[in-house]
């Protein structure tokens, strides 16, 4: 398992910005597929975004499809979110998780993910 730690949080204000880094522990996290998941106020947890770790495929929830990516650098143990043209409803708090071996090809499914950090809030203001 890989030991992992989110930053980035925080708020803002509806049209902004936030990039949110995932950093990790451990020698594997080149071998593990890196998602994002999120829970917004009184709802369930949800998938956002996945990286795999082979091939860097990438996987996106529609709701956020053309405004957030996905991102890894396998150097520096660090898997990223940017996050633009932010809307109230994306106020939640963040996830990463971690897939060893994994392809994004079952990347919303919550028990396919063997480490998961503490989460770190984001809230966007109207």
């Amino acid at each position: 398992q890989v030991q992992l730690v989110e930053s980035g949080g925080g708020l803002v204000q509806a049209g902004g910005s936030l990039r949110l880094s995932c950093a990790a522990s451990g020698r594997t996290f080149g071998n593990h597929a890196m998602a994002w998941f999120r829970q917004p106020p009184g709802k369930e947890r949800e998938g956002v975004s996945c990286i795999s770790s082979t091939d860097g495929n990438t996987r996106y929830a529609d709701s956020v499809k053309g405004r957030f990516t996905i991102s890894r650098d396998n150097a520096k143990n660090t898997a990223t979110l940017q996050m633009n043209d932010l809307a109230p409803e994306d106020t939640a708090v963040y996830y990463c998780a971690a897939d060893l071996w994994g392809d994004c090809s079952k990347w919303q499914q919550e028990p396919e993910y063997d480490s998961w950090g503490q989460g770190t809030q984001v809230t966007v203001s109207s």
